[in-house]
């Protein structure tokens, strides 16, 4: 148990379970900090935060995550402004029904599922262990199942664009980074672990505007958790005594969940790291000491 506030972060914090994940840890009196990519919904979001949970240390922080600028920006405030951070939820994620890119070139999933909070917990990751214990949540999905690391074509840009095949992979590497992330913070009392919070009523998910959207949506509405339903394993492995020091598991409704196949290729995982590293462009250059200096 710590004697000082706890400060949080969540990604994709104005809407859906980055909401009610941020609302749940500033009714636990945390300081939050909420990082969103529309102006409007983002203080929107924060105002009801505010209101309901009676913590006025709650902060809004724009951030685009199809933008690496954005992250890089947004990760030397948060070095520079924040004294401790604590917990880091990686929420944040879209699904495309045809390709897009970032404004790096990167395909849009795979750059904002994964290369965006990739740079942004490298950048955050001496803050964190200057924290110790701290911990980072990454949201994957059981939709990793059929995503396959294809890294002669990581960027879709050869093969016919599958919708749910480009976001299996981002989710993938999400098991995958967190996975290599625990490997080399062994020994900094920072632990990460990834989870599946199950199908969920949020923004998240099909292009809504198209007809075959709506109907989806229209169709699976019944069966999807609500956002705070779908927000309880994160919030359990940010807050609960009872993981404190687990590390690189996946959890299902707050259970850990044996992963298969590539998720468990540790050759897999340093790979992407390394490819990841170069297209983020990630150097000691952009890693700043606890106190926010650059090292």
């Amino acid at each position: 148990m710590k004697n000082r506030q706890v400060t949080t972060l969540v990604t994709g914090a104005n809407s859906g379970m980055g909401k009610a994940t941020a609302m749940d840890f500033a009714k636990s009196k945390a300081k939050v900090i909420m990082l969103c990519r529309n102006k409007q919904k983002g203080e929107a979001a924060q105002k009801d935060i505010i209101q309901e949970s009676g913590n006025q240390d709650v902060h809004l922080h724009l951030c685009d995550f199809s933008k690496l600028d954005d992250v890089r920006q947004v990760g030397r405030i948060i070095n520079e402004e924040y004294d401790f951070l604590d917990v880091v939820v990686n929420n944040a994620a879209i699904i495309t029904t045809r390709r897009q890119e970032t404004a790096e070139g990167y395909e849009l999933q795979f750059g904002v599922n994964h290369l965006a909070p990739f740079l942004l917990t490298n950048l955050l990751l001496e803050k964190l262990k200057a924290s110790a214990p701290a911990r980072i949540i990454n949201v994957s999905s059981g939709a990793h199942s059929f995503g396959k690391i294809d890294f002669s074509d990581l960027q879709t840009l050869n093969k016919r664009y599958r919708t749910f095949k480009v976001y299996g992979q981002s989710k993938l590497a999400n098991i995958l980074f967190t996975n290599e992330l625990v490997r080399r913070l062994e020994g900094t009392g920072v632990t990460a672990n990834s989870l599946h919070p199950g199908a969920v009523s949020t923004n998240l998910g099909i292009d809504r505007e198209t007809g075959f959207g709506k109907t989806i949506v229209s169709m699976l509405k019944p069966f999807f958790k609500t956002p705070e339903k779908g927000a309880e394993t994160a919030i359990y492995l940010a807050t609960s005594p009872e993981v404190e020091g687990v590390t690189g598991k996946y959890f299902i409704n707050k259970k850990p969940v044996e992963t298969k196949g590539a998720t468990k290729d540790e050759e897999v995982a340093k790979e992407l790291w390394r490819i990841s590293d170069e297209l983020v462009g990630l150097n000691r250059e952009e890693i700043v000491d606890s106190w926010g200096r650059f090292v």
